[in-house]
């Protein structure tokens, strides 16, 4: 008399089983990471921006023995970050703010950039990812 197989003991498709439980996961987590990949290269194009702002900002435009040098506006300055920012994805840079300040004698400006990008996990709803950052330079009055 032959008896039955235990099914205990019965290890054919664990593979099958096991890979259906990971695999989900293992896609998640790859998406995940090429989510964050995304907001890390807008934030290198962000330092990237206030890099070329702040240089900009130092120039000396037009030099000039009797009225020495001018230098660039707000707007100039503005357009220059917002032609250099870069990043990929679905994310979205807004205008960014120059600000022209005063500190005793000293003039600066502030520049800001900001990037916003919404994220999800494929079946789950996940907060948007909003990174702000600024740089303070002091300018020749």
């Amino acid at each position: 008399m032959r008896t039955a197989p235990r099914i205990r003991s019965d290890e054919t498709g664990v593979a099958v089983i096991e890979t259906a439980f990971a695999l989900p996961i293992l896609i998640v987590m790859i998406w995940m990471f090429i989510q964050l990949a995304e907001v890390y290269r807008a934030l290198a194009g962000m330092q990237h921006a206030l890099g070329q702002g702040a240089r900009y900002a130092t120039l000396c435009l037009t030099p000039t023995a009797a009225a020495g040098c001018s230098r660039p506006t707000a707007d100039d300055i503005k357009r220059k970050i917002d032609d250099s920012v870069y990043g990929i994805g679905p994310g979205t840079f807004p205008p960014a703010t120059v600000v022209l300040g005063t500190s005793g004698t000293g003039k600066f400006y502030d520049l800001t950039v900001q990037y916003s990008q919404s994220t999800s996990l494929l079946l789950f709803t996940t907060p948007d990812v909003n990174v702000t950052r600024s740089k303070r330079v002091w300018v020749a009055g």
